[in-house]
């Protein structure tokens, strides 16, 4: 299950999968590649917002790309809204690990 922010839209995950599947591109052609149902300019907004939140990586020359945060949102592994971690069991993930002074 995704864990989306108040501020994220439909069209963010719609942009995040498009990504995820493919190679970086521009919001012309995931409007056209993709057929969805909005113009270039709010899949543009879109993807600036995106962009802002670090879900997505501007190449330049208004290219994009997903990034590693962008993937683990995707996976359900990135709650947008607190901007936390979870894990795979759908607890907080605060990135700690206990040390028992075993060496592995």
């Amino acid at each position: 299950m995704r864990h989306s922010g108040k501020w994220m839209t439909s069209l963010d995950d719609r942009i995040l999968e498009f990504l995820h599947e493919n190679d970086p591109t521009t919001p012309t052609k995931m409007t056209t590649e993709a057929s969805l149902p909005y113009s270039r300019q709010h899949v543009d907004r879109r993807c600036k917002r995106l962009h802002e939140e670090d879900l997505l990586k501007n190449l330049g020359n208004g290219v994009y790309m997903i990034t590693e945060d962008g993937e683990a949102y995707l996976k359900g592994h990135l709650d947008t809204e607190d901007w936390r971690y979870i894990n795979q069991d759908g607890e907080d993930d605060d990135g700690l690990t206990e040390d028992t002074g075993i060496d592995a």
